[in-house]
């Protein structure tokens, strides 16, 4: 099999900007997008995300396997993926609903998450095997690859933002723009998706006895809820707690910058001081930052872009040392990756699941309103609290299982 060198790798930076632009970015955007155009209930839109979520408990797994049979197809298989998530995102945002607009709504969403969980489990799996024979392959692939994610995130969090200057819908320019990008990933991974057929499956069941990779995937599911509460709430709280309407696209940004430029070096710290405990320095530094935004209130902006700056720069760490530990355990045991990424894939997923149905079911309870309306106070509290204190205490149950597991793979 053809050796990956380091000039592969911003084909792969391409392609993770791609995803990233159709995975986070859709749970920030998406269901504000509804509210406020199609007086969407924050429940109702709440649950429709909790059940997609629920499909992957089994799509997810049975998509690694997929990926496994065809993966002497793979350059095909993508194409095919990538061009059905990249429909249904102009279905979602620059189509007028051809149902009710939940119906709608759920529908291209579950496009969405299709194409993009088939592309991320094909992506990270393919990887494993071009990192090999690189010094420090998986650490520099993954700073490439979740520095390009983080560009991505960046790009797509304040695109719609950018767009409302020239355009009148720039939700679907933003759609129109992905399917560009999609385009042009597609194309600049064309030779990559290469399998040298010595390795056969080896199974879900390989994966789950190993502890390791067992415990790994334990770490990555406690550690993404944070990520994911703070994503689905980031625009109601900074228009309605911090009263800053108009700030939540330099405030996203601000985020994802810092964590993109932080990526590289919580990379190289990982190389000289080991992956593990890197990461353990990372997750305390972000409790801090989180923990932080308790005390903001109203008018409070510079104070809050501080903590964008930290949790963001906290959050680069997450999404490049996780992936490279896990990538490096699937080297191991699993040489074709695409069942593990199954399961990696699933066990973050069910983060934002968990985000979405219980949060925006609690504001919803708590009388919260979006769209700038007025809100009561214990709405707010509620908001402030789910906001930045749900992950704190999260955080701290990672911090825990992380430190607790010290005869982890060091990547």
């Amino acid at each position: 099999m053809k050796r990956t060198t380091p000039s592969h790798f911003p084909a792969y930076a391409l392609f993770a900007a791609m995803l990233a632009t159709a995975g986070l970015p859709i749970y920030i955007h998406a269901p504000k997008f509804y509210v406020d155009t199609y007086g969407a209930s924050l429940s109702a839109l709440g649950a429709v995300l909790f059940g997609l979520r629920l499909l992957d408990v089994v799509q997810d797994p049975l998509l690694g396997r997929l990926s496994e049979v065809l993966r002497y197809r793979r350059a095909l298989a993508v194409a095919l993926a990538a061009g059905l998530m990249a429909a249904a995102m102009v279905g979602l945002f620059a189509v007028e609903p051809l149902m009710p607009p939940l119906a709608w709504f759920a529908l291209m969403l579950a496009l969405v998450f299709s194409g993009f969980s088939f592309l991320t489990i094909c992506f990270y799996a393919q990887g494993v095997a071009r990192a090999e024979g690189v010094a420090s392959g998986h650490l520099a692939l993954a700073r490439w690859r979740e520095t390009g994610a983080l560009l991505g995130v960046c790009a797509a969090s304040v695109a719609p933002v950018v767009l409302g200057i020239w355009l009148a819908r720039p939700f679907a320019g933003f759609a129109v723009g992905f399917a560009a990008l999609t385009g042009g990933a597609v194309w600049a991974m064309r030779r990559e998706w290469t399998s040298s057929g010595e390795t056969a499956p080896v199974g879900f069941s390989v994966i789950l006895r190993d502890g390791p990779a067992r415990r790994l995937l334990l770490i990555a599911l406690v550690n993404a809820a944070p990520v994911a509460v703070s994503s689905t709430l980031f625009l109601f709280f900074v228009e309605s707690a911090l009263a800053a309407p108009g700030w939540e696209g330099p405030l996203l940004l601000l985020f994802f910058l810092s964590a993109a430029a932080a990526a590289p070096g919580w990379g190289m710290a990982a190389e000289r001081f080991g992956a593990r405990r890197t990461l353990l320095t990372a997750m305390v530094l972000a409790i801090a930052a989180f923990g932080s935004a308790l005390f903001l209130g109203p008018g409070d902006v510079a104070l809050f872009a501080v903590i964008c700056v930290v949790s963001g720069a906290a959050v680069g760490a997450d999404l490049t040392l996780l992936p490279a530990m896990f990538a490096r355990r699937m080297a191991v045991i699993a040489p074709t990756a695409a069942e593990g990424f199954g399961l990696w894939s699933f066990v973050s997923k069910v983060a934002l699941a968990f985000a979405a149905v219980v949060l925006l079911h609690a504001l919803d309870r708590a009388g919260f309103e979006g769209g700038g309306a007025p809100n009561p106070a214990l709405a707010l509290n509620v908001l402030t609290w789910l906001y930045a204190g749900v992950p704190c205490v999260l955080k701290l149950c990672a911090i825990w299982l992380l430190a607790r597991a010290d005869n982890l793979e060091d990547s």
